[in-house]
């Protein structure tokens, strides 16, 4: 089995990609199961484990979020923990299982005074032989860079939604800004971790534009991030209609067919998730997931819960050299 890198396309249509969403259910998911295999090792799942080191006060009025400042949650301001706190954690994710590491902070964008701590997390984090992640909001291309040279190897910023429904959702920074922060780290060698929400009262129209977005990017994240949304009391989304969970397998699916050659995360709304829907998801094209109790302020499906899972349907899990060759996985029989 070989990868067939020159496929890659970034040059999808609107109208193309609804076509995908509109196949029926078992044509899209027999296209991207088919498709998964030509890349990946189908029973190969790679775990993230995330960890929010500044929780709350974020001047950012996304609709979602509890930790916006705009916002009345229940949910308390903290200051960035501690280095020591962190490799802590980070220890206990590894013995867990976990091959990479992301740390998340609620800011706009980081200030000088911020990042110097960060860095250092950076650093800790990569000694103790797992990927380094973190979430920071909007980076200059100098913070890009002094990131990498602390040896950062992916950088989460999500697109969250289309363009055109995106106003609906944040109107405290553009959607052109956040492009710009994934152009700084792409340009400094970081690798790219950017996905979106689905369930914040998109329609499939909007989904299929956030997957275009995605695909057409210069170069695919190597992790593509689907989040479920999860209501969070006192957000302005915190009264949404539930998203059909079939939706969602389509929108993974149909994300595995655009960037086959990333790593598709199931990522927040697990918990609420069935363990027949987590199975159609992996079947349809996810290959990652995010592990352990707690996602940035939303909890998470419990890690022995996943464990019986991955038992249950025979998957095994990446382990760190594994991990140093994304694809080699596409060569085993």
């Amino acid at each position: 089995m070989s990868t067939h890198h020159h496929d890659l396309r970034h040059d999808w249509t609107h109208t193309e990609v609804l076509a995908l969403f509109a196949l029926p259910f078992g044509d899209l998911i027999y296209r991207a199961h088919s498709l998964h295999r030509a890349y990946h090792d189908p029973n190969l799942l790679q775990i993230s484990t995330l960890l929010n080191i500044k929780t709350g006060g974020c001047p950012e009025d996304c609709g979602y979020c509890g930790q916006s400042a705009h916002h009345q949650t229940e949910l308390a301001k903290t200051r960035l923990m501690p280095l020591q706190e962190v490799l802590e954690v980070a220890r206990q994710a590894k013995t867990n299982g976990a091959t990479r590491f992301c740390m998340g902070a609620a800011w706009r964008s980081p200030q000088a005074r911020d990042l110097e701590p960060v860095l250092d997390m950076v650093r800790g984090v990569k000694t103790l032989g797992l990927e380094t992640c973190v979430t920071l909001g909007m980076l200059t291309l100098d913070q890009a860079q002094q990131l990498k040279a602390a040896g950062l190897d992916y950088y989460n910023h999500n697109l969250d939604t289309a363009p055109e429904f995106y106003g609906q959702v944040v109107t405290t920074r553009t959607y052109q800004d956040r492009l710009d922060t994934l152009a700084h780290v792409r340009a400094q060698g970081i690798k790219v971790c950017c996905g979106g929400i689905v369930g914040l009262g998109e329609d499939r129209s909007d989904r299929a534009s956030l997957l275009v977005q995605l695909a057409n990017l210069p170069e695919h994240p190597e992790s593509v991030p689907i989040n479920l949304l999860v209501r969070v009391e006192g957000t302005p989304l915190s009264d949404v209609p539930p998203l059909d969970p079939f939706e969602l397998v389509r929108t993974i699916a149909v994300a595995r067919l655009l960037m086959p050659a990333s790593l598709v995360r199931l990522s927040a709304g697990r918990e609420q998730m069935s363990d027949e829907l987590h199975a159609l998801g992996f079947f349809a094209g996810a290959n990652s997931i995010f592990y352990g109790t707690r996602l940035l302020t939303t909890t998470n499906a419990a890690p022995d819960r996943d464990r019986a899972l991955f038992e249950r349907l025979g998957l095994r899990t990446l382990t760190s050299e594994w991990d140093t060759q994304p694809h080699a996985c596409a060569i085993v029989p």
